[in-house]
Formats: structure tokens, sequence, C-alpha cells
């Protein structure tokens, strides 16, 4: 009944990204090996400001780290690759469009690893429509 139906929590949000990755295309997810998903409510004031965000609801996901046309074997040991998901500004978008939350949480999960990668928006799309 649509009165139990609820936004998911911290938890479910999270096992829901880790669910969605697993369903990503096995080539696109081997070369995420070391790269770690997390899920917070909203960026910290630290990456609102580095982004040049107005608002905390303007951030859906970002990707922390170097790259991977950025590294080197020459490279010194530096914190692990990350991808943050913001519960709350997902759900906010949720409201807003008419896309389910599955939908949304993958396409940012997507372009965030894109950018791990460097890759384009087409090969972005490529992978979203393969992972349908």
């Amino acid at each position: 009944m649509w009165t139990e139906l609820k936004a998911p929590s911290l938890a479910e949000m999270e096992a829901t990204a880790h669910d969605i990755f697993d369903r990503l295309p096995a080539e696109f997810r081997a070369l995420c090996e070391g790269v770690i998903l997390r899920v917070d409510d909203f960026p910290t004031e630290e990456v609102m400001d580095e982004m040049e965000c107005e608002s905390e609801f303007d951030l859906l996901g970002l990707f922390q780290g170097v790259g991977l046309p950025q590294q080197s074997f020459g490279d010194v040991a530096r914190l692990p690759n990350m991808v943050w998901l913001y519960r709350r500004p997902i759900l906010d978008y949720w409201a807003e469009h008419d896309e389910s939350l599955g939908h949304i949480v993958r396409h940012v999960l997507i372009h965030e690893i894109g950018h791990h990668f460097g890759l384009s928006d087409d090969d972005m799309a490529a992978i979203e429509a393969q992972a349908e």
C-alpha cells in the first residue's frame, strides 16, 4: 500500500548502489578494482566549496581520487579512489522526475565511475544501455 512507502535509509541506499554496481557489465566492474563506494546524506562543506555548489542539493555524486588516465606506476601511495552518492539530493531529484530510483542511482554511479576512467558521455551512455 502507498502509505507504507518510504525513502531508503543510508544503509538501504548503499546496499542498492552495491547491487546496481554488481549488475554493471563485467568488463566495466573489473576495471574498478580498489574503488570504494559510499553513500552519505550530503556532500561535506569542503566538497561543496571545492565544487562551487550553491546548495547541498546540487551534487548527486562525486568521484574522489586519481582517475586511471592520470595514474602511473611510479605514483606514491595515496588514499583509495572513492565514489560518493549523496542520498538526499538523489531523493530530491527522484521526487521531481519521472524516473525510477534505481535508474537514477545507476546513472549517477556510472557517471561518477566514468570520471575514474576518463570516459566520454557517449561511453557512459553505452555502458548504461548495456546495464539496462
